[in-house]
């Protein structure tokens, strides 16, 4: 069987999920590398629109299919590759994973997401990226004073973290005070250092840049 191909973008918090969940899956995969700013961006070339009419990374080639939108990626990968699960077996607690899963991928993301800094403007960008970000971590934070254990929801790992984790980092890329949310902050200290997070940061993908690569 043809190995998974991922249409990635080195800092897009999107395919960085993803990057993550096949980590922690164990399952391997070849990065095909679209840039967002290239060019005007490549993903919005007529090649790449036929893979994703969206003009957005992440998609996903895998099992003869393309599958687009991260959070519909990684429940593939949960229901057809079920060891190492990412989801609890309980129903209350799913929903859970799935709340924050929706308030960082619904709430938080597509505000801060650069083709909406872009129209937005230089000036106001930063005031208005740090807006939603606080405004969505508060919730964020609130949901996991109920929902935490070691990790977002109990002390396993869950897509939840696999959300959270690339929302702190764009959090610091917009120099957003991150001092309000202390679970949030130790949840992130708590991965930084896991393989699977690490091997998926932008800094270690094959289209970050030299300067920026660690």
């Amino acid at each position: 069987m043809a190995k998974p191909v991922l249409y990635s973008y080195w800092r897009s918090s999107c395919s960085w999920r993803v990057r993550i969940a096949l980590n922690l899956k164990e399952i391997p995969y070849d990065i095909k590398a679209v840039s967002l700013i290239k060019g005007g961006g490549e993903q919005h070339c007529n090649e790449y629109r036929e893979v994703n009419p969206m003009e957005q990374v992440p998609s996903l080639c895998i099992d003869g299919h393309t599958i687009i939108e991260s959070l519909t990626i990684m429940h593939y990968l949960e229901e057809t590759r079920p060891q190492r699960p990412l989801m609890p077996q309980d129903c209350f607690k799913r929903a859970k994973v799935r709340e924050i899963c929706e308030v960082i991928s619904s709430g938080i993301q597509p505000l801060q997401n650069l083709i909406v800094l872009i129209y937005v403007g230089e000036e106001k960008k930063k005031e208005w990226a740090q807006h939603w970000i606080m405004r969505g971590f508060r919730a964020v934070e609130k949901l996991l004073s109920a929902s935490a254990g070691k990790y977002c929801v109990g002390d396993e790992i869950t897509l939840a973290d696999c959300c959270l984790v690339p929302q702190v980092f764009n959090a610091r890329r917009f120099h957003v005070d991150l001092r309000p949310f202390p679970i949030i902050l130790r949840i992130d200290r708590e991965l930084e250092n896991h393989p699977a997070f690490r091997a998926a940061h932008p800094s270690s993908q094959p289209d970050c840049p030299p300067e920026v690569a660690k």
